[in-house]
């Protein structure tokens, strides 16, 4: 592989060019496993650093990791959740190239060889994902998640935007690696975002343009104390936290793509139709104020009636909209379901019929 170093000294590498950043939080049944896949890639040792951040935890997660050094290099703060994490290493971080591996997952051989390559034969894109195993510890079972071949994605226009969420779903956010420059637009992530903090970093690089890879690279594993996925359905505490940072992911991403230049179309192509499924079904399960199932609402008439009639935008205001405020947002989704199980909505075609209508109920 060409090298891809940008300072030497003597035939001594000044600067890596790519650093591993771990971030863990109380994974000292796994951390180890994961540090020693990064140990292990088939990449030059001295063109890489790996970087372990951990977000106070309160295990042995610390002292397995000291055991590594010097190679690997260990931050320590206090617990602020994953955004936080990624804002405190970030300035720490010596790499042109970044890649992200959380504490309880594990990567392949040849991940780094692989990513470093792309992104060194593709010097237009900003990052590149790919695809890996899911590992459920309980069941001992792994599925494979990837894309059916090579994908180029981007945001320049609403139809690459909504290809660009289907096409996501073939890789795993963590599965990134992107420049340096990518992490000089998004970073300082908001720290509200306790987890899921990669989606935006992920997003990012996919407003400039990203590669994804058909190939599995890593594992994610899915456990009991997993925030995101592995969370038990009876866990109705768990659940809802989820749910309110899926809300919150959205609320980051959305003013972060239109300051990096993303046209509004694309933005609202990308994110919107997913954005009010998920908070319609926050609501209506957990409830909420009525002034986010009202927003909620006006957000997807904008979305899915580009050119509404008069008529029409009387009923969706003065109708849909005061209902969300007159009976509260779980009534007002149970009233919405029923409505669609007794196939009222040709009303709404009714009041319509004056404008362009696209999208669904």
């Amino acid at each position: 592989m060409t090298t891809l170093v940008q300072g030497q000294v003597r035939g001594l590498i000044t600067k890596p060019i790519l650093s591993v950043l771990i971030d863990t939080y109380n994974h000292e049944r796994y951390i180890e496993q994961a540090v020693v896949s990064a140990i292990e890639q088939d990449f030059p040792g001295s063109e890489y650093e790996i970087v372990v951040m951990d977000d106070g935890s309160t295990d042995r997660t610390p002292e397995i990791v000291r055991k590594f050094g010097p190679r690997v290099r260990l931050l320590s703060k206090k617990n602020g959740g994953q955004a936080s994490a990624f804002n405190a290493a970030f300035p720490e971080l010596r790499g042109e190239l970044v890649a992200f591996l959380d504490g309880d997952d594990w990567w392949l051989p040849g991940k780094l060889a692989t990513v470093a390559t792309a992104l060194e034969q593709n010097p237009g894109i900003a990052g590149v994902g790919h695809g890996y195993y899911e590992f459920n510890e309980t069941t001992g079972e792994s599925k494979l998640r990837k894309a059916p071949q090579p994908l180029f994605v981007g945001l320049s226009t609403p139809e690459a935007a909504r290809k660009c969420w289907l096409d996501v779903t073939y890789v795993h956010m963590a599965a990134f690696t992107v420049r340096r420059s990518v992490l000089d637009e998004c970073i300082p992530i908001p720290e509200t975002l306790i987890f899921d903090s990669d989606a935006p970093i992920a997003m990012a690089a996919m407003a400039h343009g990203a590669l994804l890879l058909d190939q599995p690279l890593f594992y994610y594993r899915i456990h009991s104390n997993n925030l995101v996925g592995g969370i038990d359905q009876n866990d109705d505490i768990r659940l809802r936290r989820k749910y309110e940072m899926g809300d919150e992911m959205f609320e980051v991403l959305y003013p972060m793509l239109l300051r990096m230049g993303v046209p509004r179309d694309s933005v609202s192509a990308l994110l919107d139709e997913e954005w009010v499924r998920h908070t319609r079904h926050m609501l209506s399960v957990y409830g909420g104020s009525r002034i986010k199932a009202f927003q909620t609402e006006m957000r997807h008439f904008r979305y899915t009636c580009k050119e509404p009639g008069l008529a029409y935008r009387l009923f969706k205001y003065a109708v849909v909209g005061a209902a969300t405020f007159a009976i509260g947002s779980r009534k007002f989704y149970r009233l919405r379901h029923w409505y669609g199980r007794q196939n009222l909505g040709r009303l709404r075609e009714y009041f319509a019929a004056s404008g362009e209508t696209t999208g669904h109920k």
